[in-house]
């Protein structure tokens, strides 16, 4: 039998327009998957580790000890002389080499839903403008049109804060995220028992009963309805529809699906990761940048009782933090080394952030409350110059004295660091001319290596 001819992204369009949608899908797509593979260079890709309720700054990454701000955690020294974290980031001080915390992150949104917002999108509500999450509006740039995988994945996003801030925006469904794992169960109780079914992407196989003849005889059935469907409605609401199949069946019939089959890795680097949500999903996410997708984001969302709020501190703060860390500390180290014994950390910009800090002033209930004032968020990998500490803010933390960093300048850096011109602008859904960062943004130009 001969070999079949290569085809195109173009032809594999000609096809699906007009009906042989299903068939040639089967026969074509594995073949331009590992021509995709053979001739695309390394990407860049980006890990958000999203803090949901603002992460305490105090009690992490800018510690005050002797300060009746500082509260009972310790400081202990890390990989790089003169840089200290707090006590129960043991794992991570081992890695700070990798990593740059930002301690003069200032904002003056102080509210759930607005913080997350601006950290999320890098702007405030503005009327009727819709703007995209930080994975759209970066796989846009960063990611393959026809990649066997989404180019953005949000595992156990909690949105009940601000879902305006976790979607696509005016860049439209096109490059909205695959969502994996619910935010309200299976979160990081020890050795919970759902966490591996709760990063399984449901639905892709076939249905019972229905092998491959069959299911690419529907599927061009569905490319002719929709081809005709599409000539008498042209538009981006019918080119969505299409696309979104096109993906999910390149996905199905893909050998990169496996990338979330977890059970494939072996005991012991699971067991380091830590047996829970977080975990597991830090693992998920080294597996999808191995296999070319070019953002992923991983939230931590609470520990045992507390499933949601998480960071959200407003009442024992200590006990809270520190059952959080013992959650991060493992997932995030590991996934550090585990990225670098693989050649990805260089390629891989992992951000640790959440919408804002907490008040150094400890609360009557021994809490921390909101705080955007000055506070902290940690770069690592990706080419940045890690091992280096990035402003610095008063002996009580309570203002930024030296190096404030906006949004939109976290924002910049982005873009200098992942290769991007910040200056690129996409059209909103309004008409207007919306920058991947702002004019006036200032990068952190002592990072970009």
């Amino acid at each position: 039998m001969s070999k079949p001819m290569p085809l195109n992204r173009r032809d594999l369009l000609k096809l699906s327009s007009c009906g042989a949608f299903g068939a040639s899908m089967s026969r074509w797509l594995p073949m331009l998957a590992d021509e995709a593979r053979q001739t695309r260079p390394r990407q860049r890709s980006v890990i958000l580790l999203w803090m949901t309720g603002g992460p305490s700054q105090t009690d992490t990454f800018d510690m005050k000890p002797g300060h009746e701000n500082g509260g009972s955690f310790k400081p202990i020294e890390t990989s790089v002389p003169g840089i200290q974290i707090c006590e129960h980031l043991p794992l991570l001080a081992r890695q700070m080499h990798h990593c740059a915390p930002i301690r003069s992150m200032s904002t003056k949104e102080g509210d759930h839903t607005r913080g997350t917002y601006l950290l999320r999108t890098g702007n405030l509500p503005q009327g009727p403008i819709d703007y995209p999450t930080l994975g759209s509006l970066l796989s846009k740039e960063l990611g393959q049109e026809q990649s066997d995988l989404p180019n953005f994945v949000a595992v156990a996003p909690y949105t009940q804060f601000s879902p305006a801030a976790y979607g696509p925006g005016f860049l439209g469904p096109n490059f909205a995220p695959l969502v994996v794992g619910d935010a309200n169960r299976a979160v990081a109780t020890p050795m919970g028992p759902n966490y591996d079914q709760s990063l399984a992407v449901k639905n892709l196989a076939l249905p019972r009963g229905v092998n491959l003849e069959r299911a690419d005889a529907r599927l061009s059935l569905l490319g002719e309805l929709e081809a005709d469907f599409a000539s008498g409605r042209p538009g981006l609401n019918s080119e969505s529809h299409r696309s979104a199949y096109a993906a999910a069946v390149r996905m199905m019939r893909s050998e990169a699906v496996k990338a979330f089959q977890l059970e494939d890795e072996t005991e012991k680097l699971r067991d380091a990761y830590g047996r829970n949500q977080f975990g597991q999903a830090c693992l998920l996410a080294r597996r999808l940048v191995e296999r070319g997708v070019p953002f992923i984001e991983v939230s931590l969302n609470g520990v045992g009782n507390n499933q949601t709020f998480a960071w959200d501190t407003h009442a024992q703060n200590f006990t809270s933090v520190k059952s959080l860390l013992g959650v991060l500390d493992p997932a995030w180290s590991t996934l550090l080394a585990d990225l670098q014994d693989r050649g990805l950390l260089d390629s891989t910009l992992i951000v640790w952030m959440g919408e804002f800090g907490r008040t150094p002033k400890i609360n009557p209930q021994t809490g921390r409350d909101h705080f955007p004032n000055a506070w902290s968020s940690v770069l690592c990998g990706g080419g940045i110059k890690g091992g280096q500490v990035i402003g610095r803010t008063s002996d009580d933390g309570m203002k930024v004295e030296d190096r404030p960093v906006s949004v939109q300048d976290l924002f910049a850096t982005f873009c200098q660091v992942l290769g991007l011109d910040s200056m690129k602008q996409n059209i909103s859904n309004v008409g207007r001319p919306i920058r991947l960062a702002d004019p006036t943004a200032k990068p952190i130009t002592e990072l970009i290596g």
